[in-house]
């Protein structure tokens, strides 16, 4: 697979029928290694390994229903309450991070209403926060810490 700007991730791959397979720590089974679940992988790693984002708060393909049609979020993180907190999007690295995938998370937003998301191509990465009043999105400089994002948000930071 192709190398990411993320930080090294631990993966347990195996190869069944010719296939690869990686165990996903947060659903507990193998799934297909395509390159957006490499990213997918790598990405969660950054976020719980590196900036403190709760294991036991993430869904990982959090399914929607949106206008009787289901969507499935990549990841969305809770707060304690179980609160929506966090989209995150992730593509494969050959798939540029365009308006549309912007777009693609705004529509799950109306379903959830969470403040923030995160994007990433695992070469490119973005956190933008929500302005409803002005109707917009505004970039973050940086990804932010799970604590950082609690405070944004003013709730809790108890994993």
């Amino acid at each position: 697979m192709q190398p990411l700007n993320l930080p090294e991730c631990p993966l347990t791959i195996k190869k069944q029928n010719n296939r690869l397979f990686v165990f996903d720590t947060q659903r507990k089974r193998y799934v297909a290694l395509t390159p957006e679940e490499w990213v997918r992988q790598h990405f969660i790693h950054l976020l719980i390994g590196h900036l403190g984002y709760p294991a036991a708060r993430l869904a990982v393909e959090h399914q929607i229903e949106l206008n009787g049609m289901k969507k499935r979020c990549d990841a969305v993180f809770f707060a304690t309450d179980a609160r929506p907190l966090l989209i995150v999007e992730v593509k494969a690295p050959t798939v540029p991070i365009t308006q549309a995938v912007f777009d693609q998370v705004a529509v799950y937003n109306l379903r959830l209403g969470v403040q923030f998301f995160m994007v990433s191509n695992g070469l490119e990465h973005y956190c933008c926060r929500i302005d409803r009043a002005h109707n917009r999105y505004d970039f973050l400089p940086a990804l932010p810490t799970y604590g950082e994002l609690c405070q944004a948000l003013s709730c809790t930071t108890q994993a």
